[in-house]
């Protein structure tokens, strides 16, 4: 049994398509079918059901499965720890990043690529969800957001900055002179909020669940970008954590008075998994830039 095998089984069997599964290896879709051939004969059993219209896995293939991956992962693992012990000159690093953290990163951004140009950087905006299935499934080094409501079991959150939703508005809104507004304050506004599914709505929606329906929520947008276009050329307001608008110089965000009204921006790995130099590095930067500092001073 080689690793090339279990390598081109893990590809097969995760996109149950021989020809997409050897475009992504660079190999031919009759290479590919000859080595699980091979990889089968080895085992005694067949790992894909084949018919003109589908391919599905086999009980055999369904159980070799989590061990091919692991093993692939482990094999990768091993080449990584030795480049990373020659240095941090290549390689690549993918960062996940909820919306509200995108800001956050620009600075560390373009300090990381100045000293390490080698390092291909890539930046994947998801999710909570979609970005714990990611790493789970090691396609992300780690990921940038708020503490969830429940541990996983897989995961482990390291604490960045504290933060906190707050009313995000245009400076010229009637209530920016305010150093933090109740639930009566925002009551007579319309407001534009984050979609259900993203994190900054899931959050308020769980420490404000009683609070929501006093609101007069008109838009719901999945695309934060757009959500603060709307509210910096109008008098619409959101809920968002502070750190969002972090390089937004027409919005400010006004704390909301509650005592629940708190966040932690976690950085989230994977249990027990190696962590490469260049993610070590890329974090530390993170922590010591100015803009986590100032999140620091505000926690």
């Amino acid at each position: 049994m080689e690793l090339r095998q279990l390598k081109y089984f893990v590809a097969a069997a995760k996109s149950l398509n021989f020809s997409t599964a050897a475009k992504s290896l660079n190999i031919t879709q009759s290479t590919l079918s000859q080595q699980i051939k091979q990889l089968e004969n080895e085992l005694g059993d067949d790992l894909f059901y084949r018919t003109s219209h589908e391919v599905t896995l086999t009980e055999s293939g369904s159980a070799l499965l989590p061990y091919a991956i692991k093993t692939v992962s482990d094999a990768d693992n091993c080449r990584q720890r030795v480049d990373d012990i020659k240095s941090i000159s290549s390689g690549s690093l993918n960062i996940g990043v909820t919306y509200s953290f995108g800001q956050i990163l620009i600075e560390t951004i373009f300090n990381f690529t100045k000293l390490y140009p080698g390092i291909k950087l890539s930046i994947y905006y998801k999710t909570m969800e979609e970005l714990s299935e990611m790493l789970q499934k090691r396609e992300l080094d780690f990921f940038l957001a708020f503490r969830p409501a429940e541990n996983s079991r897989d995961i482990e959150h390291q604490v960045l900055f504290n933060n906190s939703l707050a009313a995000i508005m245009r400076y010229g809104h009637p209530l920016a002179q305010k150093e933090s507004v109740t639930f009566s304050d925002l009551e007579p506004y319309t407001f534009v909020m984050p979609s259900k599914g993203l994190q900054a709505r899931n959050t308020f929606d769980e420490i404000f669940r009683y609070e929501e329906r006093r609101l007069k929520v008109n838009i719901e947008i999945n695309e934060v970008n757009m959500l603060l276009k709307l509210v910096e050329s109008s008098n619409l307001l959101s809920i968002l954590s502070e750190s969002t608008i972090h390089n937004y110089t027409d919005l400010k965000a006004v704390p909301i008075n509650s005592p629940q009204n708190e966040m932690q921006g976690c950085i989230h790995f994977l249990k027990n998994d190696y962590r490469k130099h260049s993610a070590v590095e890329f974090i530390k930067m993170l922590r010591e830039s100015d803009t986590v500092k100032k999140y620091c001073m505000i926690g």
